[in-house]
């Protein structure tokens, strides 16, 4: 088995999805007509059925594997217009008045979170919270400063402040007042319910692969079927259908990680990001009706980097640094979408294309960013003006940042694709232990090899089904992982995150143990 620190979990599990029972639904099996199709089921994709629903729209809801199991059943749940060091740098490349638009979005989707939980009495253990910015070196401290003068020139509640209810040698700290935290599959599961009771239609285990322009969209499914609507909402994290809007080109993936701590000490109260590098993540989490720590933070991108164990391990050490560890019952990692210029992609796909809307690159802020995506889409659905429209076009070039983030993307692309065609894996199969995975050579081709605790050998095509990028393993959540666009594959090959929409090809090989291999350097 790959190396697993004593005190973590053997296997990577998220809280939010083990502490909680969802509805379950049948896949599509046949075709059908509605106003709206949504292809997503987390955040986004559940609170635009939930709002076009309540107005009488006819929505069909289409997730690829089961609701809430991508990236919003791994979040920190934090609801917070705190996203880092963003305020500063957006008024130098949008200007004020968008940097400020922007405060106020994603300042309007948490109010509008509290709202419906007042409204329909959901109880998902939101609670009111400080949220902290801190710093731990003076040049951090100086980017806190300028980000405090931005709050100051954008009219945003902010204190900055010498200290943090932590043994943490900060610098400095920004904290944001009376910001929030919850649960986030108990507040969706509800309006999951309320979708379904207003005659929304969803199905699971429905993957969309294309949609079709004719008098109407329509979504095509990978089982055969069709959907055909007024309009398409794209709420699948990644774009399952890119229209020419090249985002495979204009985003990155990047992972980061969790655990949950229970620990001696009380905790102070708060949320908490590190600004420096790599980053610190601190909230308060209920489990079985005890106050236990979330800690996150370690990010990088997808498929590159070092082994993905030595990320819970840091986190994990920091974790005892700041308190005395008595369990750790949970570690999971989530994966999250970076556009060019760091602000969000709402809006219609491409300008030729108004009636086909997508929603990307939240940038680790999906509680406030999903929300607010959800909000707009339903008021374009709808008709109705909104002042945002302008700022998350996705068509939008601001040729600084944009341009260069375009070129270096770019290049990292053509680096890590060349890089795992050139890969000449060495030693022994039979080295390979249960529980563990490898590259390996088979008849002079490079194929992935998992085997399980049982012994048995699973071998799959490394080559990625998006645009043929060679996969790397990931030994902390047993998957194959694409450096290039960040899809993701369990050990069988199966689509685990897109891009990537088809699984890779699956080899059943006899007596390997001559063949060669050699552990990634992911």
């Amino acid at each position: 088995m790959d190396n697993v620190s004593e005190s973590l979990p053997e296997s990577s599990q998220s809280f939010w999805r083990e502490d909680i029972d969802l509805s379950s639904f049948s896949s599509l099996q046949e075709d059908m007509e509605v106003d709206v199709v949504i292809v997503g089921g987390g955040i986004t994709g559940i609170t635009a059925a939930y709002l076009l629903t309540k107005d009488g729209v006819k929505v069909a809801l289409l997730e690829a594997s089961r609701l809430l199991n991508g990236t919003t059943g791994h979040t920190t749940a934090k609801i917070t217009a705190q996203h880092g060091l963003i305020y500063d740098e957006y008024i130098q490349y949008f200007g004020q008045t968008n940097a400020r638009l922007y405060y106020e979005a994603v300042t309007e989707a948490g109010n509008f979170i509290k709202k419906t939980i007042d409204s329909l009495g959901i109880s998902c253990d939101y609670q009111v919270e400080d949220a902290y910015l801190y710093a731990t070196t003076d040049e951090y401290a100086r980017k806190l400063q300028k980000e405090y003068e931005a709050y100051q020139k954008l009219n945003i509640p902010g204190e900055l402040v010498d200290d943090i209810p932590f043994s943490i040698p900060v610098t400095k700290a920004l904290v944001m007042r009376q910001e929030a935290q919850f649960h986030p599959l108990k507040y969706l599961r509800v309006l999951v319910e309320e979708t379904k009771n207003n005659g929304g239609l969803i199905y699971e285990e429905t993957v969309a692969v294309n949609i079709e322009k004719e008098d109407r969209m329509i979504v095509h499914t990978r089982d055969g079927y069709r959907v055909k609507g007024k309009q398409v909402l794209i709420c699948s994290h990644f774009p399952f259908y890119e229209g020419m809007g090249l985002y495979s080109a204009r985003m990155y993936a990047d992972r980061s990680y969790a655990l949950v701590a229970e620990t001696k000490e009380t905790y102070p109260g708060g949320m908490y990001l590190s600004a420096d590098q790599p980053n610190r993540s601190l909230r308060s989490i209920i489990v079985d009706g005890k106050e236990m720590v979330l800690v996150g933070g370690e990010s990088h991108k997808t498929g590159q980097g070092t082994d993905v164990m030595n990320h819970y391990r840091a986190i994990e050490k920091f974790a005892h640094d700041l308190f005395t560890v008595e369990n750790i019952p949970y570690r999971w990692s989530a994966q999250d979408l970076t556009t060019l210029d760091k602000l969000p992609y709402i809006g219609p796909i491409t300008e030729n294309n108004p009636n086909i809307l997508v929603a990307t690159g939240f940038r680790k802020w999906g509680m406030t960013n999903g929300t607010a995506a959800a909000q707009l889409m339903s008021r374009i659905v709808l008709g109705a003006s909104s002042p945002y429209e302008s700022l998350y076009q996705p068509s939008r070039f601001y040729a600084d940042p944009s341009l260069k983030n375009f070129l270096r993307e770019n290049i990292d692309f053509m680096k890590h694709f060349m890089k795992g065609k050139l890969q000449f894996p060495k030693t022994k199969v039979k080295d390979i232990q249960p529980g563990e995975g490898a590259i390996i050579t088979v008849d002079g081709q490079r194929k992935g090899a998992y085997r399980d605790e049982t012994g048995e050998l699973f071998v799959v095509d490394t080559t990625c089904t998006h645009v043929g990028c060679e996969v790397e393993w990931n030994s902390g959540d047993r998957t194959w992982d694409c450096p290039c666009h960040g899809s993701r594959f369990t050990y069988k090959g199966e689509v685990v995150e897109g891009p990537a929409e088809k699984p890779l090809q699956q080899h059943h090989f006899q007596m390997l143990d001559n063949y060669t291999s050699e552990e990634s350097g992911y």
